[in-house]
């Protein structure tokens, strides 16, 4: 297998076409006749990240949030993108990113956080999911209950005591989907990131908010391609190494 293979497999699952003008996803470091024998899957690349690739002996990270939002003029260790950039082509790793299009596909980014949150009978529009809570509970239960299923601090903005039934959500900075959401009948709405203006306006109507934070949004979606993957792989009997990142965003070694 190479890495042509692998951006042909994830192309398969969320296609890059579908991307949003702007985005960046696709294979950003590298070169497609690159054998890979494991691959590694995280949600972002950082230090730690390449760290554990090098230690797991990867020739490919994927992850879900793509370097080089901007064009770069100069790669220097400077700065941070500049030196993440610089560590993978010295350490011969090649990197692809699914972005924007992991967020829409089916299966994707937010039907993983659906999944995860519980939901049935879900639908969806873009990057939107609304489904129906297994049964309802009020808003300051369900918070206790995302705290325990995305093992994270949930943040709930907005009326505790109001019964929520139909969840309405989008992953990461998601917030400006709340009103998609409410047209396709949500009572409550979800986001890794809740701005303040958006969370006044839902706490005027009386829908509580579930603020659960970027990394805690978006990490069961790109485990779910890599399982997607692996079962694909396993089909064409492809003998490559997954290993899913035990890296979070925020766990950056002590400074001495």
């Amino acid at each position: 297998m190479n890495v042509k293979d692998m951006l042909q497999l994830i192309d398969a699952v969320a296609p890059f076409s579908t991307q949003m003008e702007g985005d960046n996803s696709g294979l950003l470091v590298g070169s497609e006749s690159r054998e890979v024998r494991t691959v590694l899957f995280a949600l972002d690349v950082t230090d730690p990240v390449i760290d554990e690739a090098i230690a797991e002996n990867a020739d490919l990270i994927v992850t879900h949030h793509p370097l080089m939002f901007a064009p770069r003029r100069r790669l220097t260790d400077e700065d941070y993108e500049g030196r993440l950039i610089r560590r993978l082509v010295r350490g011969d790793l090649s990197l692809i990113a699914a972005h924007t299009n992991l967020d829409q596909a089916p299966g994707g980014i937010n039907d993983a956080l659906a999944e995860v949150c519980g939901l049935t009978d879900v639908v969806g529009e873009g990057f939107v999911r609304v489904g129906y809570l297994p049964e309802p509970m009020f808003a300051s239960a369900y918070a206790g209950f995302l705290s325990e299923a995305l093992r994270t601090a949930v943040r709930l903005l907005g009326p505790e005591d109001a019964v929520v039934t139909r969840l309405g959500l989008c992953s990461g900075a998601g917030s400006s989907e709340w009103e998609a959401a409410l047209a396709l009948g949500c009572d409550a709405f979800l986001s890794g990131e809740i701005k303040h203006h958006h969370a006044l306006a839902m706490a005027d109507r009386r829908i509580p908010a579930f603020e659960c934070g970027h990394f805690a949004t978006e990490l069961p979606g790109i485990f779910a391609l890599a399982d997607a993957l692996q079962n694909a792989m396993d089909t064409i009997e492809w003998k490559v190494r997954i290993v899913k990142s035990a890296q979070n965003v925020c766990s950056f070694p002590a400074q001495p």
